[in-house]
């Protein structure tokens, strides 16, 4: 399924708020969901996670999903794209306000990225709670990156798509973290 671009600044400026990320990636993995559902699945008040929806609706990154809810009243929240979005940093960096937009996306982003590292690295060993970690080396060219980086996320767009919308029956929500890159020590690309 193809991803629609996302070069609007303001909506990037939207999707760094480390809440409102969250929540988007729990829409994700989860399906449609209550506000009320959301609180309990990140740790925050209600009123909190039905601030940060409104706001993510107001972005055209979620609306509200009525097949899903109970009654007139009852407000369920899903994804607008349930692909996701292709975030494209050069485009929105040629926008007004789109060069400090992706600065701070970059630095939410970066902080997470460490914050995963951290908790994967970390002594935490909570029971019930698997943490892996793998690392591997392969030789590519750039289309050959490309083309593995689809076929990385197919896998885990098929896992996610067979685990959505199951009721609570011990699941968590996991982060499949990717970082395909050259080592570091590389010399410059031939």
């Amino acid at each position: 399924m193809a991803r629609p671009d996302l070069r609007d600044p303001r909506v990037l400026r939207a999707i760094a708020h480390p809440v409102r990320n969250r929540i988007l990636t729990e829409l994700d993995a989860s399906g449609p969901l209550r506000a009320a559902d959301v609180a309990v699945r990140l740790g925050i008040p209600a009123n909190q996670a039905s601030f940060h929806l409104r706001q993510l609706a107001k972005f055209g990154l979620v609306e509200e999903d009525p097949e899903a809810a109970r009654d007139k009243r009852d407000r369920v929240w899903k994804p607008t794209e349930e692909s996701g979005y292709n975030v494209q940093l050069g485009e929105i960096e040629k926008t007004p306000g789109g060069k400090a937009a992706a600065a701070v996306f970059l630095r939410s982003k970066g902080a997470w990225a460490h914050h995963v590292v951290d908790q994967a690295f970390g002594q935490d060993r909570t029971p019930g709670v698997v943490r892996t970690v793998t690392e591997q080396a392969v030789r590519l060219t750039k289309d050959e990156v490309h083309q593995l980086t689809e076929e990385l996320t197919d896998v885990v767009e098929a896992w996610r798509l067979r685990t959505r919308d199951e009721q609570d029956d011990g699941r968590l929500t996991y982060m499949i973290f990717q970082i395909v890159q050259p080592y570091p020590d590389n010399p410059a690309d031939p």
